[in-house]
């Protein structure tokens, strides 16, 4: 299949691209880091006051609420607790406005956790220009380390060859930085509603496990992240869930700053179920490509999903493929691909405040249960 081929010719020079993706924009990189993250701060979170983050600096070099909280970078440490992080007042590093190389190691000043007991990190503030992937949300993982809480809704509508109608999920995502590079996340839980003959209301499966980012490099703004997460069977059969003994997914996700105003995300990964006679084993691969629409808080984007089917089950009875919310361990599926693209648009309000809406549709002749589908998230980032 040419679009198989392509896809896999295309994912194996991700890296390579990745590493080469600052040279489509001009002059050095560090003054366009600077440019692009002042103006994120400025246009982005404009009720936000900038500091200077110049190293040895402090007190002046701090807006007046931050003065005394100054760490060595003269960047505030953000000790401003949950709920200032939640809604802004938190001074946190220069308030996403970092210098060239970051003020420390691994984000900007230091941090003694959520609720000053250390035990989770606020998310790395800077790569705060990017905005998070919509569509394959279950697997579709941000390379950033975050903590946030993402409520996310679908409506995902069946084909008429399964039924017509529609199914619903009212679900949220969790987050958590464990430390600088380590991070647990909660990928899949919910509840499903659906007006098809083939689907009654229940409890999803429950998905978690841990993300680990090997790779970051705020001047050229990239990043390269992989984990792990394991599907526990406790959803609702009726729902079409808690089928199989659970599955694995392994993934690895990348992401790039194009220029100033785009970025790319990519990730891929492969679904191993525990019992591949009762669900099937998929690979997949999403992309994700945005663009800030001058100087408003708001970003047009389009993402690409490409799913395999690499092993045929016995616990359904027809060749359908389950998709991403699905896994039926249908029959006669083995090879089988489908590929879907969205168009989308998301609003920053504030840095750490994100909302989006997508809609989804099949490129291929084949659909498995996606006849289409729209995607609306808010995600509130600590």
């Amino acid at each position: 299949m040419t679009v198989k081929k392509w896809m896999l010719a295309s994912l194996v020079g991700v890296v390579g691209t990745v590493a080469g993706a600052n040279t489509m924009a001009t002059g050095p990189v560090s003054s366009r880091v600077v440019s692009a993250q002042a103006r994120h701060d400025q246009v982005i979170a404009p009720t936000v006051t900038a500091a200077s983050c110049s190293v040895g600096s402090c007190g002046a070099s701090c807006d007046a609420s931050c003065a005394d909280d100054c760490d060595a970078c003269g960047c505030s440490e953000g000790s401003g607790g949950l709920f200032s992080n939640l809604f802004g007042n938190a001074c946190g590093c220069d308030d996403n406005v970092c210098d060239a190389g970051g003020c420390d190691s691994m984000g900007c000043g230091g941090s003694d956790g959520l609720l000053g007991y250390g035990i989770i990190k606020p998310s790395d503030k800077c790569f705060d220009d990017f905005i998070s992937p919509m569509t394959n949300p279950v697997f579709f993982e941000d390379p950033r380390s975050l903590t946030e809480v993402r409520f996310i809704f679908l409506n995902h509508n069946l084909p008429a060859a399964l039924g017509g109608n529609s199914v619903q999920v009212y679900a949220a995502q969790l987050r958590a930085r464990l430390t600088d590079r380590l991070s647990l996340i909660a990928t899949k839980d919910g509840l499903i509603y659906s007006q098809s003959p083939l689907i009654e209301p229940g409890l999803a499966d429950l998905a978690a496990g841990l993300k680990y980012n090997l790779y970051r490099d705020v001047e050229a703004g990239r990043l390269l992240s992989v984990g792990a997460t394991y599907e526990i069977p406790m959803g609702a059969n009726k729902s079409l869930q808690g089928n199989g003994n659970g599955e694995f997914h392994f993934f690895v996700t990348s992401g790039t700053r194009i220029g100033e105003r785009a970025h790319w995300l990519s990730a891929s990964g492969i679904r191993e179920p525990a019992d591949t006679n009762l669900e099937n084993r998929v690979w997949y691969w999403s992309n994700h490509f945005d663009y800030q629409l001058a100087d408003r808080p708001l970003y047009a984007f389009t993402e690409f999903n490409w799913y395999n089917w690499q092993s045929s089950g016995t616990a359904f009875p027809l060749p359908v493929e389950g998709g991403d919310l699905f896994n039926l361990g249908s029959t006669g599926v083995t090879g089988n691909d489908i590929v879907t693209q969205a168009v989308g648009m998301k609003a920053k309000p504030r840095s750490n405040v994100e909302a989006g809406i997508a809609y989804e549709f099949p490129l291929t002749e084949r659909r498995g249960v996606l006849d289409d589908r729209l995607t609306a998230d808010l995600i509130f980032r600590f």
